[in-house]
């Protein structure tokens, strides 16, 4: 069993992703805005580095149902038609339609997990869904990773904590460390600390309490909402898109 959680993409090391199941996590916002857009009917969601990016890569597609959608510094971007709310992807909004998202933290930890065999995103929002392929992953290979989005490329509570309870959950509630690296013990000891109520650690992290700062307030407490938007993000070819049920949820 091979079980590893990074804390950002900085902590990758070159080649660490090659061939492995990754499960990317950034609870607040990015995988709890996709599960949100997928899980009300998004057609798909096309993740870019940069705003340049975004426009360029909505612009190529060209398509009528394409919308802009991201934030730098956790304010929506001017122009764009979405910030990075969740509460902002109702099916009015994004039903039927080809999200093209910009963030500062979520997509550039997507982008880097280039060379992996299967990538999922995880979070509150869809965590009986996450942990199912998980399971089926750990089944099949003996190994996942976690990548944490972190916050400015480095350590972010509110992922760590996110990656322990995808990790707790997987694991049973057993103390098994056999094949965890420091990170996912590490992960694992911050579910201990802050227990099994998401909006505490959420909250007491640099990046909730910013949020709060700026006026959304409510989107911490609806990333703090469990398997509230119940979908399976994959990621492949640059296109996020909603996956089959894993086979043990079937």
């Amino acid at each position: 069993m091979k079980l590893d959680v990074v804390f950002s993409p900085l902590g990758l090391l070159p080649g660490q992703a090659t061939g492995r199941t990754i499960f990317v996590i950034d609870i607040l916002r990015a995988s709890t805005v996709i599960c949100a857009a997928l899980h009300h009917g998004a057609r798909a969601v096309l993740p870019a580095s940069t705003t340049e990016e975004a426009l360029r890569l909505a612009q190529t597609i060209g398509a009528p149902d394409v919308l802009l959608c991201g934030e730098r510094g956790g304010l929506p971007i001017p122009g764009f038609a979405l910030g990075n709310s969740p509460l902002e992807m109702t099916p009015a909004a994004v039903r039927g339609r080809t999200l093209v998202m910009t963030t500062t933290n979520g997509t550039p930890a997507l982008l880097a997990t280039q060379g992996a065999a299967a990538v999922y995103l995880a979070a509150a929002a869809n965590l009986s869904a996450a942990v199912a392929a998980a399971r089926d992953a750990l089944d099949a290979r003996g190994e996942f990773m976690i990548l944490c989005a972190g916050r400015e490329r480095s350590f972010a509570l509110d992922d760590a904590y996110a990656a322990g309870r995808l990790l707790g959950a997987v694991l049973g509630g057993g103390r098994k460390r056999a094949g965890l690296n420091d990170a996912a013990v590490a992960s694992l000891d911050l579910v201990r600390r802050y227990g099994a109520a998401w909006e505490r650690p959420l909250r007491a992290s640099r990046g909730g309490s910013d949020l709060v700062a700026l006026g959304f307030d409510a989107d911490v407490v609806d990333a703090a909402r469990e398997d509230v938007y119940p979908v399976l993000p994959v990621y492949h070819e640059r296109r996020i898109t909603a996956a089959p049920p894993p086979a043990s949820l079937l």
